[in-house]
């Protein structure tokens, strides 16, 4: 008798030591998306959007995007960087096209660890996929963390002054899931540290205030990016296209070129919320051009 189907299975977490650190990603979910173009580089032509995928062997037509929060232990502190999904497909019909249910809390279980044993929860920008499992049904998820936003972020959701169209309902999100934690957040800019060895960056574009982590231990360097790259060809081999969903286009170019030569240039690994589990790549540069290569074996010798 033919031995029965399983259906698909894969990892959902990465563990790896740095230096005195240990730091996990987490797959909270994934997607299924259509069409790369013309969400990246919605200025270029769908024929040159099909030959860059066609050159890196991707379907032009359907897309994995794939959520993934770090945990970065430092021996004293547990530190989670954004929450992913939660229940934003559960209690929202608008998003239910668009997220996947959020896995993480079960993930973190697996991986040894209880909501309660998170310290600080830190958020690296506003967008419902990291702030999504903040709360569920005005209770916190991590009932003894502290909350970390970047400043600017957080005063520009507040405000909910000058927010474009596209974005007026994640407004709406962030007053009901981030808004509720101010009394028990901190506020950092680029250069503070959250706890020691883990600075903040500045990456706004995207969001008008998204902050990246510098993540330093016993000579060791490891970057969570967040969006700064939301996918591993389109965003990194072509980072002058815009996206649809960044929120100041022309800065989130930027960002983009200026992140992808110091990544480079300095060889740190990174992780990125969008990239192919487990999230973990390094830049290069060859022939004036960037990609993405994924982490191999480095971070486990």
């Amino acid at each position: 008798m033919p031995a029965a189907m399983q259906g698909e299975m894969q990892p959902a977490i990465y563990r790896f030591k740095l230096g005195a650190f240990e730091v996990a990603n987490i797959l909270d979910g994934k997607v299924i998306r259509d069409g790369l173009h013309p969400s990246f580089g919605p200025e270029r032509s769908a024929d040159e959007a099909r030959a860059l995928c066609a050159a890196n062997g991707i379907d032009p037509n359907r897309y994995l995007h794939p959520f993934i929060p770090t945990l970065v232990n430092t021996g004293n502190t547990l530190v989670l960087f954004d929450t992913g999904n939660g229940f934003l497909r559960r209690d929202y019909e608008q998003l239910r096209a668009r997220l996947d249910d959020g896995h993480l809390v079960e993930r973190l279980g697996a991986a040894g660890y209880k909501p309660s044993d998170i310290d600080v929860v830190v958020t690296t920008h506003g967008h419902p996929d990291h702030i999504g499992g903040l709360l569920d049904r005005g209770n916190s998820i991590f009932p003894k963390a502290r909350y970390v936003f970047g400043a600017t972020e957080f005063d520009f959701w507040k405000r909910g002054e000058n927010v474009r169209e596209a974005r007026k309902f994640n407004r709406e999100l962030f007053v009901k899931l981030a808004l509720p934690l101010a009394e028990r957040s901190t506020f950092v800019k680029p250069g503070d540290d959250v706890v020691p060895g883990i600075r903040a960056v500045d990456v706004s574009g995207h969001s008008p205030g998204m902050l990246a982590y510098h993540v330093e231990s016993e000579g060791k360097r490891f970057l969570i990016w967040a969006d700064t790259c939301v996918h591993y060809v389109m965003a990194v081999q072509r980072p002058e296209w815009t996206l649809d969903v960044d929120d100041d286009k022309e800065k989130a170019v930027a960002t983009r070129k200026r992140m992808l030569e110091m990544a480079a240039s300095e060889r740190m690994p990174i992780a990125s919320y969008h990239m192919p589990f487990p999230g973990i790549g390094y830049i290069e540069k060859s022939a004036g051009a960037y990609r993405w290569v994924p982490v191999s074996y480095q971070l486990n010798l």
